[in-house]
């Protein structure tokens, strides 16, 4: 998690900049496009800030009011970031292209000095965003890394479906649209100033709000999952049934049911028959094996509990469990 913080910090402080440049630009040069850049990538640095928050409190410890913690909270602000690029990013970019394809007029192209040099607007533009494409394919770079890390040998897609830490993806994500729009932006200055068509920049303006549309709305569903309680990847829960199975006395494992309380918390709860005859201590001792074994090799499983089924079915009703957690 610290090498996403660091990469959050650079992104919050590359995007603003960037931001701030782009505005610059936006205003000599009068480009709807650079002006929907510049809303993207301020809002942008508001979700870096967002998703350092949500990490920050999602690892606070349990209470008497939250028992299994406060993982979720970085499910919530995350969702809060793809709404925030949905809304602001998308919405803003679709009405600023909207606005300058039925008024192409507004706006020249304009010119600054800088340093005693007289630069036109279109080759402002072009400087800045030249540069920030760069710099985005640094971030993403490092995010793409990140993100490899994560996944392992997993599929691209898969990696992302069973993901339960949105941040690497989340940020993924946002540089991929970031750079895609920062491509459209540069093609529709130079398109509208070669073929003296103004609207061809306002289309543009409209492409990046599509875009921002499209990674919005597959973040909001990936957030939307975790955030209403994934189980265990599959291969985590045949481990765990696996695991069960070995200990001595275990007849078979009748339930298993798994949940995500956060990136790094999963409750476990798991029925269990018990050979006939077991008595009640030898089935106390294969219950503290069964929670060692499954602590020992997947130490995200924080609370365990667990219910003789066996015991269960010879008592009316009133079963033995075991309750375990971390």
């Amino acid at each position: 998690m610290a090498s996403s913080k660091k990469a959050i910090y650079a992104a919050i402080a590359g995007n603003f900049a960037i931001a701030v440049t782009k505005f610059m630009g936006a205003a000599v040069s009068g480009s709807s496009a650079m002006f929907s850049e510049g809303i993207h990538s301020l809002v942008d640095t508001g979700n870096g800030g967002l998703l350092l928050l949500g990490i920050r409190r999602s690892q606070r410890p349990p209470d008497e009011d939250h028992p299994y913690g406060y993982g979720k909270s970085l499910y919530f602000y995350t969702l809060i970031v793809a709404v925030l690029i949905f809304g602001l990013g998308g919405g803003f970019s679709m009405y600023e292209g909207i606005l300058h394809t039925l008024d192409p007029g507004h706006g020249g192209p304009g010119s600054t000095t800088v340093f005693g040099l007289t630069i036109s607007g279109l080759t402002l533009n072009t400087i800045v965003l030249s540069a920030a494409i760069g710099f985005e394919a640094l971030a993403f770079r490092t995010a793409w890394q990140e993100f490899n890390k994560q996944r392992g040998d997993e599929g691209f897609f898969q990696a992302i479906r069973t993901s339960k830490d949105p941040t690497t993806f989340t940020v993924l994500f946002e540089d991929s649209a970031a750079m895609a729009g920062l491509i459209v932006a540069l093609i529709g200055v130079h398109l509208a100033s070669a073929l003296h068509l103004p609207v061809i920049d306002g289309i543009a303006s409209i492409l990046i709000g599509l875009i921002l549309f499209g990674t919005a709305s597959f973040l909001v569903w990936e957030s939307k999952q975790l955030l209403i309680g994934e189980a265990a990847d599959p291969a985590i829960r045949a481990s765990i049934r696996r695991l069960a199975n070995e200990v001595e006395g275990v007849d078979d494992v009748a339930r298993i049911m798994t949940v995500h309380m956060g990136p790094y918390t999963l409750v476990l709860n798991m029925e269990i028959v018990f050979q006939p005859g077991r008595s009640a201590e030898e089935v106390e001792q294969a219950v503290d094996h069964m929670e060692q074994a499954i602590r020992a090799e997947h130490d995200h499983v924080k609370y365990i509990f667990i219910e003789a089924a066996s015991l269960a079915k010879r008592t009316s009703g009133g079963g033995h469990s075991a309750e375990a957690t971390a």
